[in-house]
């Protein structure tokens, strides 16, 4: 399969291929700065792996700089006094100009990432407005409590109450699989919360969190509230998690990653939240909707080109139905229309990188050499571009590295089950991660007896890929720590001060 070089950048308006020709700058107190030390680094198209834009490339010393102005912004700028509605009305505005731009940031998440126009446009751009005005209206709801007091000395009077608080400045760093998406689920509940923010976005993907940054500015978010820097995680991404000025660090990537974040952190005890990989179980009980199972575990798996954290990729399936599954899903994953994101009959687009393309195929091949059978896929596709089959293996074995390592690419692997007891559950849960999980079944009640004894922070039942900004999202074991997302990212952000007054 070979891309035509002029098939992607070409598509856009010329004003997108304009500003893409320009050096990208750095957010950085409210101002476009290039890196202190003048560097730049190239952004490539993963679908022709050509160019496609130069981004400062910073490093610890602007990771100093944006630090500095988001302590500013926090303890000197308006921002701290601004009444929870106008800072809700202004978050508002920012899922508004997001929808405003919906195409022109929908073609820079299918340039930049690979993914399709046509996914990005009704998926990743909506699903980032939505995540602000959702959290808009929490600005208003961040409450304290009365707490009455019980064991105190006799005749002692006392008004204790609760204060919120934000937690100060806030680290963030976020992936390239959902470039937005990911800036929007951290940056929507900091700023809620009101804190001050220095986002590290991925060096693969940094061109949609730019321009968000210029609509940050032009929804009136005040210098420094929000300071983006582009480089590379080993150099501007590990700055900013040791920083000694940062409150807080929020991480989502891979679980390795997420080690080191933790490392860096423990140094000053900063506070940390992780939303970290997945290997999720996908359980289908021979009553289930087969139809309706086959579409869903393979939506399960190849949305977004298997780069999900909670990707369905180890599939359970009952004997009786596992040949007829597998086969289905064989049949649609062979379907699946693989190019550019932005030819609008492009189902699925390239992997992101060629590293995430080298891991993918490594992988598939140790897979297939250990004894596992492809019934479709298995390899790459042609020699220009990053792109890899959509992948079902059967005869797998459960110590085999395809089944245990998160592969973060269109590959699943398929097991048969006897029954839905004790030995299946246990089989789901034989992983280090724990961050999503699926079951099929008519039986609604064996349904929940199942997810309530699955490891997992997110169970889909009958549904896969179900998400919504007020749903938290995270998981158990090595996926992670905390939530995304829903009332429940707000105590990511936030610090509790208990105030007692003697009142006697």
């Amino acid at each position: 399969m070979n891309i035509a070089v002029s098939s992607t950048i070409d598509r856009v308006p010329a004003a997108l291929r304009g500003w893409l020709a320009k050096p990208r700058p750095m957010l950085i107190n409210g101002k476009w700065v290039m890196a202190k030390s003048g560097k730049t680094f190239d952004v490539h198209d993963p679908a022709t792996e050509m160019k496609l834009a130069s981004v400062a490339e910073g490093d610890a010393a602007d990771i100093d700089e944006a630090v500095r102005a988001a302590r500013r912004a926090l303890e000197e700028g308006p921002w701290s006094r601004l009444s929870p509605a106008a800072r809700g009305r202004m978050i508002h505005r920012i899922g508004d100009l997001i929808l405003a731009n919906l195409d022109e940031l929908a073609q820079l998440e299918s340039l930049d990432n690979g993914k399709p126009f046509s996914v990005a446009r009704v998926a990743d751009v909506p699903l980032s407005a939505d995540m602000f005005h959702y959290m808009s209206g929490w600005c208003t709801k961040i409450e304290g409590k009365h707490i009455p007091l019980s064991a105190l000395a006799a005749g002692g009077q006392y008004l204790s109450f609760t204060r919120p608080e934000p937690i100060g400045v806030v680290g963030q760093i976020i992936p390239w699989n959902f470039p937005l998406l990911m800036a929007a689920w951290k940056l929507a509940p900091a700023l809620a919360t009101g804190c001050t923010v220095v986002l590290k976005v991925a060096e693969e993907t940094p061109l949609s969190a730019l321009r968000l940054g210029e609509i940050l500015m032009e929804a009136g978010l005040p210098d420094g509230v929000v300071n983006i820097v582009t480089g590379f995680g080993e150099t501007a991404g590990a700055a900013l998690a040791a920083h000694p000025d940062v409150d807080k660090v929020a991480f989502t990537g891979s679980t390795e990653v997420g080690r080191l974040i933790v490392q860096a952190a423990s140094r000053d005890l900063k506070k940390v939240s992780l939303e970290l990989g997945g290997k999720s179980p996908n359980i289908i009980l021979g009553d289930a909707d087969v139809d309706a199972a086959i579409a869903g575990a393979t939506a399960g798996i190849f949305f977004n080109h298997g780069q999900c954290c909670n990707a369905g990729s180890r599939l359970f399936v009952q004997e009786k139905i596992f040949d007829k599954v597998t086969a289905g899903i064989a049949a649609n994953a062979a379907r699946i229309k693989i190019g550019v994101g932005m030819d609008p009959e492009t189902e699925m687009g390239p992997l992101v990188s060629e590293v995430q393309h080298g891991r993918v195929k490594g992988i598939l091949k140790s897979g297939l050499e250990e004894g596992a059978r492809a019934l479709t896929g298995g390899s790459a596709i042609g020699n220009r571009g990053y792109f890899v089959q959509p992948t079902v293996l059967v005869d797998t074995k459960p110590n085999m590295k395809v089944v245990r390592e998160e592969i973060f690419g269109p590959v699943l692997v398929a097991t048969p089950f006897k029954d839905a007891d004790d030995k299946l559950i246990a089989a789901a849960n034989d992983t280090i991660y724990g961050l999503a999980a699926g079951v099929w079944t008519k039986d609604i009640a064996k349904a929940n007896q199942i997810a309530n004894r699955l490891k997992a922070g997110t169970v889909w039942i009958n549904c896969y890929h179900v998400f919504d900004s007020a749903l938290p999202f995270g998981g158990y074991k090595q996926s992670g720590w905390g939530r995304e997302m829903g009332q429940a990212v707000l105590s990511n952000y936030l610090e509790t001060k208990a105030i007692t007054t003697n009142i006697s």
